[in-house]
C-alpha cells in the first residue's frame, strides 16, 4: 500500500491537537491506516547513503502513513488531516462547489482532433486565491508525484499539469504536432528545445527518461498553448518553464492530459479537492470549459454527488453487528459519507467526489465496519461452514494421490509465454492464452493453460535430487471464454509427473485409475458413456505411441503419457518422466 510521509508536528497542528506515538497509533488503526515507521529526513538522508550519525535534537521528526491503495484523498497530508478531522468528529463534511460563474466567462480549452491518435482527453479546472506555504507548496508537488506513480501508472493514463494562470493568457488550445515543430524553454532549463531535441536531452535524466517511451516514437507530441502560442507543458515528458508555479503563485491553472478520461476525472478532483482548502474562497474551485472539434464541450472539474442505496440488513448482516439505521448513518459521516435513513428503512449515501473508491454497497460497508471498530465486532462462528463442492472434491483427490507417496507443489498461476507454448512443443492459436497486459517481466506475460510447465519447471530446477521425484498439484488455470461477462474462465486441473531411471508410464497410469476409483468412476469398454476409458491420442508434449486420452462419461478430460525428449531437454530435465493432467472440474 502506498506510503505517505509528513512532519509530525505539521500533521499535529492540522489536526488541532497533539498525539503522544501510542495514541496516535490508535488514532491511525481506529481509521483503518497504520503509522507505519518514524524517523527524519536527516535520517533517511543518512541512511541511504549509509552514515552512522547521532540524531541531532532539533531534526523533524517524519510519520510514515500506510493508507488504503484506492483511498487517493489520503494521499497528502491535506487530505490525511481533513480526514482524521472529520472522523474525530472535530470538522464537519466539507462540501466542495464550483465558481458560480457563466459558460461565457469561463476560461476556455480547445482540443485540437489530431490529439485523437496519441492522448485524446484532457480535463481542465483553476485555484483561484491560493495561499501557498513552503510546506503547502511541497506537499503539492507531493501529490502530483504519488498521483503520477500510482492512478496515472507513471504518466501512460494521466499526466498533470500545473501552471501559473497570471503569466498565461486564455484560451488554451490541446494540440498534436509533429516534434519538430514544437519548439520551448523546459522546466529548471534557460535554453529552448526543439521536443525532438528534448527527448535526446532527457535521455541522461534519471526521473524523465522513464517517461520518453510513452510518445518518443509517435509521429506527432501532444502539447498545450495559451493564446500567444507560449507552450504550457508536453505531456507527459515536462511543464514549460514560463508558467512554472512558485511560493507567490495565487491563480493555478491545472490541467491533466489523458487516455483515460475516467481516471483523469478523479487525479483532477483529488487535486483540486485536497488544495481548494487554501483558496481565498475555501473549498470552491472555477471550472474550465474544454470544448472538442466536433463542437461537444464538457465542464470540468465533475464534482457532482452520486447517490447510492445500501440495505440495513445488508450492512448488519456482512460485518455481524445489529445497528439501528441513525448509528450507520452517524459511523458514514465519520467516513466522510453523507448519509440518511430512506423512506424504506434502507441507508442512502451521498458519495462525495473526494470518495472514487466507492463503487459498490460493499465499499460502504467496509467503512461502517471501520468506524464502527473491527475490534468492537462480536466474535462468533458461522452458522454454517459447508464447503463448495469442487473444494470438497480436490481435498478428497489431493488425499488420495498423496497417500500414493506423491508431494504436492504449488507453482506460479502467471508464467511466460515461451514456457506455455514453445517449451512444451505447443502452438499459440490465441483462443485460449489470457495476456497480461504490460508485463512487469517476461517471466510473467500470461495466465498458465496447463499446469505443465510449472511442474516441469520444479523437476528442472531440483533435478539432483534423489530419485525417483513423484509430485502433483491441483490448482486453476485461466482459459478464453467469450460466454463470460470477463471473456475468460478459472478451471481447476489435476497434474502429477514420475521422474526416475525409468518413465514411469505404468505408475502415471495406476495413478489415474486410483483417482477414479477414488471418485466412483468405473473402467469401461470404449465408446461406453457411463464410467471412463482410455484410447491413444497424438499429443506434441508426449512420447508417440506412449500417450494416452483420458474419456469420462464421453468426454475427453485429460491427458497422460511419457515427456516427449525434447520438452525435457527445454527444462534441462536428464531423466524419463512421465505426466498426467485432467479437468477435476469435469469429475463432478
Amino acid at each position: 500500500m502506498p506510503t505517505v510521509s509528513v512532519g509530525r508536528d505539521r500533521l499535529y497542528a492540522a489536526l488541532g491537537r497533539t498525539y503522544t506515538q501510542e495514541e496516535f497509533e490508535e488514532v491511525c488503526f481506529s481509521f483503518g491506516i497504520e503509522l507505519d515507521d518514524v524517523t527524519t529526513e536527516k535520517a533517511i538522508i543518512r541512511k541511504e547513503k549509509h552514515l552512522d550519525a547521532e540524531v541531532e535534537e532539533d531534526e523533524e521528526v517524519i510519520y510514515k502513513i500506510e493508507v488504503p491503495a484506492n483511498r487517493y484523498d489520503l494521499l497528502c497530508l491535506e487530505g490525511l488531516a481533513q480526514a482524521l478531522r472529520v472522523f474525530s468528529r472535530e470538522e464537519e463534511i466539507p462540501t466542495y462547489k464550483l465558481a458560480n460563474i457563466s459558460k461565457e466567462s469561463m476560461i476556455k480549452m480547445h482540443v485540437k482532433p489530431e490529439t485523437s491518435s496519441i492522448r485524446p482527453h484532457v480535463v481542465c479546472a483553476v485555484l483561484r486565491g491560493v495561499t501557498f506555504t513552503e510546506a503547502s507548496y511541497n506537499s503539492f508537488i507531493d501529490l502530483q508525484d504519488k498521483l503520477h506513480q500510482n492512478m496515472c501508472r507513471r504518466r501512460t493514463l494521466v499526466a498533470i499539469g500545473t501552471h501559473d494562470l497570471d503569466t498565461l493568457q486564455a484560451p488554451f488550445t490541446y494540440e498534436a504536432l509533429p516534434s519538430s515543430s514544437i519548439n520551448f524553454v523546459p522546466l529548471k532549463q534557460v535554453k529552448s528545445f526543439r521536443a525532438d531535441e528534448l527527448i535526446e536531452f532527457y535521455r541522461s535524466d534519471l526521473k524523465l527518461k522513464k517517461f520518453l517511451h510513452i510518445i518518443e516514437n509517435s509521429p506527432v507530441f501532444p502539447v498545450l498553448y495559451d493564446h500567444n502560442r507560449i507552450v504550457l507543458s508536453l505531456p507527459p515528458i515536462i511543464n514549460g518553464a514560463h508558467s512554472a508555479i512558485n511560493l507567490k503563485t495565487k491563480n493555478v491553472f491545472i490541467e491533466c492530459t489523458a487516455t483515460d478520461l475516467t481516471k483523469a476525472k478523479i487525479v483532477l478532483n483529488t487535486i483540486v479537492t485536497a488544495f481548494s482548502a487554501y483558496c481565498e474562497r475555501k473549498f470552491e474551485i472555477e471550472p474550465v470549459e474544454v470544448i472538442y472539434s466536433d463542437g461537444k464541450s464538457y465542464v470540468y472539474p465533475d464534482l457532482s454527488i452520486y447517490n447510492m442505496d445500501v440495505s440495513l440488513s445488508y450492512v448488519n448482516g456482512t460485518i455481524g453487528v445489529s445497528l439501528e439505521a441513525e448509528e450507520v448513518t452517524d459511523l458514514l459521516n465519520r467516513m466522510q459519507l453523507r448519509a440518511e435513513q430512506s423512506v424504506s428503512g434502507d441507508i442512502t449515501v451521498f458519495v462525495p467526489p473526494t470518495r472514487s473508491d466507492i463503487l459498490h454497497p460493499c465499499d460502504v460497508m467496509e467503512d461502517v465496519a471501520i468506524a464502527y471498530g473491527y475490534n468492537n465486532i462480536p466474535k462468533r462462528s458461522p452458522a454454517s461452514l459447508k464447503p463448495l463442492a469442487l473444494n470438497e472434491l480436490t481435498d478428497h483427490i489431493k488425499l488420495e494421490i498423496a497417500m500414493t507417496g506423491f508431494t504436492e507443489v504449488l507453482t506460479f498461476i502467471l508464467g511466460s509465454w515461451r514456457e506455455n507454448f514453445a517449451m512444451v512443443n505447443r502452438k499459440d492459436d490465441k483462443s485460449k492464452a489470457v495476456v497480461v497486459g504490460n508485463p512487469r517481466s517476461s517471466d510473467f506475460e500470461l495466465v498458465r493453460t496447463s499446469l505443465m510447465p510449472g511442474v516441469l519447471k520444479t523437476i528442472g530446477h531440483n533435478k539432483d535430487h534423489p530419485k525417483p521425484i513423484k509430485i502433483f498439484e491441483v490448482g486453476d488455470i485461466a482459459l478464453l471464454d467469450e460466454r463470460k461477462d470477463v471473456g475468460a474462465r478459472n478451471q481447476r486441473q489435476l497434474a502429477a509427473l514420475f521422474c526416475g531411471s525409468s518413465s514411469g508410464f505404468e505408475l502415471i497410469h495406476g495413478l489415474v485409475d486410483r483417482v477414479m476409483e477414488a471418485i466412483g468412476a468405473a473402467f469401461v469398454p470404449i465408446s461406453d458413456h457411463t464410467g471412463y476409458f482410455i484410447q491413444p491420442s497424438d499429443e506434441p508434449e508426449f512420447l508417440p505411441g506412449r500417450q494416452a486420452s483420458i474419456i469420462y462419461k464421453g468426454k475427453h478430460i485429460g491427458t497422460f503419457g511419457i515427456v516427449h525428449p525434447e520438452v525435457l531437454n527445454n527444462f534441462d530435465i536428464p531423466d524419463p518422466c512421465s505426466f498426467v493432467e485432467l479437468n477435476v472440474e469435469s469429475l463432478l
